[in-house]
């Protein structure tokens, strides 16, 4: 599974998740994570239809299709929940 993360320096969200988001990476080594600026990368902005609500949370099957999004802070549990569940996909 991949995940594409978005955020941006001045989101204060982004901030809270970014340790949080550190913690599941570092335990689940299988997931593939891919960052992205939302200053800086603006036609991956484009591609999602990503707008300055943020960070944002992309989950794609092994096709690169989205499965699903998470928008805002997210408990770590939840996060954890999604991955387990789609992993396979």
């Amino acid at each position: 599974m991949k995940v594409l993360k978005i955020g941006a320096v001045w989101c204060s969200g982004c901030l809270i998740m970014k340790p949080r988001w550190a913690e599941i990476e570092k335990e689940m080594p299988e997931l593939l994570t891919e960052y992205y600026d939302f200053d800086k990368d603006k036609e991956v902005m484009e591609k999602y239809g990503i707008d300055h609500k943020l960070p944002v949370f992309i989950f794609l099957d092994k096709d690169e299709n989205e499965i699903l999004r998470l928008t805002g802070e997210v408990d770590k549990e939840e996060l954890v929940k999604v991955i387990n569940d789609n992993i396979d996909k």
